[in-house]
């Protein structure tokens, strides 16, 4: 992965603030992956979070936690929609190394480090996300390349 791949995580704008739902992206090859998880973040925010809100005040008046909540929930949706409704695998770094380099495989210190988890149910799914959101939103957290991983594994390499 590019320098631009490795530093993209899921940064949104300052809560509370007329860009509250938004993600900040960057351009480059991480923006159309950002883009497509903005199109959830709206839709949870305007149609399944629970508030008293107009539609516009909905988007602005979004906290941190809720942009949390938003964010679990779009990553979950597209998650389980790549797993073909049934199952989503989420991927996650761990401190130690899970695969040892061999032959003409060239290490990078992050794929050897990635964890699977599998969920047979969205909720549970969403709920583990949002658990460990700061794997995806946090800065140095690779949290864009972890979404593209989950993504290829809930969709199947077959598949």
């Amino acid at each position: 992965f590019s320098c631009e791949w490795a530093q993209a995580y899921f940064r949104f704008c300052e809560p509370y603030s007329d860009l509250a739902y938004a993600l900040e992206a960057e351009k480059g090859g991480t923006r159309t992956i950002l883009m497509a998880v903005q199109a959830h973040i709206i839709k949870y925010l305007l149609f399944v979070r629970n508030t008293e809100y107009t539609h516009l005040e909905r988007l602005r008046r979004t906290s941190r936690q809720e942009q949390g909540e938003a964010l679990a929930a779009a990553l979950a949706d597209t998650l389980w929609a790549a797993g073909g409704g049934g199952r989503a695998t989420i991927s996650l770094l761990a401190p130690a190394l899970h695969l040892m380099p061999s032959g003409a495989y060239k290490p990078d210190n992050f794929t050897e480090r990635i964890q699977l988890f599998e969920f047979s149910e969205k909720a549970a799914a969403q709920e583990f996300i949002f658990d460990h959101i700061n794997c995806f939103k946090g800065e140095g957290s690779h949290g864009v390349i972890l979404f593209l991983y989950s993504l290829l594994f809930s969709r199947t390499l077959e598949r």
